[in-house]
């Protein structure tokens, strides 16, 4: 089926794309309600993008809500099965306060869900999704990489819990080697141990100089893994589209292995999230593992004007003789012109040519 991509607005264009892209990789369509019961995000509220959730009650007296977070909801609704590979995307509405309007909106939110027995395969058939999901939306683009499987295996071994963790990752997800250095003295870290924490606020240039730097913190397995999807990605002609920066630290309760966050030009803030989250899988009672991410389309219209500087291509000013002008306006339109009829020039319409009609032939108003 063929799909004039002028017809579409930029999130629908993009939306389009994606889920070709995603079902060339074997993802399922995957579609649900417009609510779920509010007891699902009060237990999972950390995980949310946005505090706000509008909720109603049902005729039954449940609290229901609609639907901030897609994830949640096909956890939810998903069978649980470790020996299995469950491939989903979908394009759902979701209802959150917009980080544009800060106001509560309808968003379209598009994504991919990997569930069940992850292995390396996975994860990395997921991160090129991503990364691919923004070359869709723009060529100039950038995704920042980090693994909390490595971060918290650190912050375990120097004995950092609770409120004490909250607060390292706080001063690492913001760069502050000075608040890590106070905190270290305050808290009896050791100068060495110091350092440790701080090779997490640095950014690293290259995939080899960002191992050799956290190969002197951890010897850990995660760091064995992050250093083999580092290289598929290289391997894959990504090197130049991402960063490894362990300030996205994001979801520290829900994330187990790698994060990253994508950008794209003139954006300031992230368009696509994602991860491995077993955590939440664990928490919401479920034994395989998982990852995905979201790309989040309510920025795109104010990202790029209109693809269309023109709301109509030709318009066409009426005739008396009304076969005539229908006739005309189907030969412009079947010509690939998009074409409005008026009785006068219209203030509010923005078009290419105006034109009339004199002894049966089409003519420029310029040059009547």
């Amino acid at each position: 089926m063929y799909i004039d991509e002028k017809l579409l607005k930029n999130d629908e264009e993009t939306v389009y794309k994606l889920r070709k892209l995603y079902r060339g990789y074997g993802y399922s369509r995957y579609k649900m309600s417009k609510f779920e019961e509010y007891d699902l995000y009060v237990k999972n509220k950390d995980f949310l993008i946005s505090d706000g959730v509008i909720t109603f009650t049902d005729t039954s007296g449940r609290l229901l809500a609609l639907k901030p977070d897609v994830t949640l909801s096909i956890i939810n609704n998903c069978k649980d099965g470790a020996e299995q590979v469950h491939k989903v995307y979908y394009n759902e509405n979701v209802y959150r306060i917009s980080g544009s309007s800060h106001t509560y909106k309808e968003i379209m939110q598009t994504g991919l869900e990997c569930i069940g027995n992850i292995g390396l395969y996975e994860i990395c058939e997921v991160i090129c999704l991503a990364l691919d999901s923004l070359a869709l939306i723009d060529k100039n683009y950038v995704m920042q990489l980090s693994h909390i499987g490595i971060l918290n295996g650190v912050l375990s071994d120097l004995k950092i819990f609770d409120e004490n963790k909250k607060e390292i990752l706080h001063l690492i997800s913001s760069k502050n080697d000075g608040g890590i250095e106070l905190f270290c003295k305050e808290k009896g870290i050791s100068e060495e141990n110091a350092q440790k924490l701080k090779a997490f606020t640095k950014s690293y240039p290259t995939v080899q100089s960002a191992i050799t730097a956290l190969s002197s913190v951890t010897d850990s397995p995660e760091l064995k893994e992050f250093e083999e999807i580092l290289n598929v990605l290289i391997k894959r002609g990504y090197e130049d589209k991402f960063t490894i920066d362990f300030s996205v630290v994001g979801g520290m309760k829900y994330y187990s292995g790698v994060v990253f966050k994508g950008y794209i030009n003139t954006i300031p803030t992230s368009v696509c999230s994602g991860g491995q989250y077993d955590k939440l899988m664990r928490k919401m009672g479920r034994s395989s593992s998982a990852i995905g991410f979201a790309v989040y389309l309510d920025e795109l219209n104010r990202f790029k004007a209109e693809k269309n500087e023109y709301d109509v291509d030709t318009l066409l000013i009426e005739n008396s003789d009304i076969a005539l002008t229908l006739s005309i306006a189907q030969k412009l339109s079947e010509n690939g012109d998009s074409v409005r009829v008026c009785k006068s020039i219209p203030d509010n319409i923005r078009f290419r040519r105006a034109v009339t009609i004199k002894d049966g032939e089409v003519v420029s108003l310029e040059n009547d």
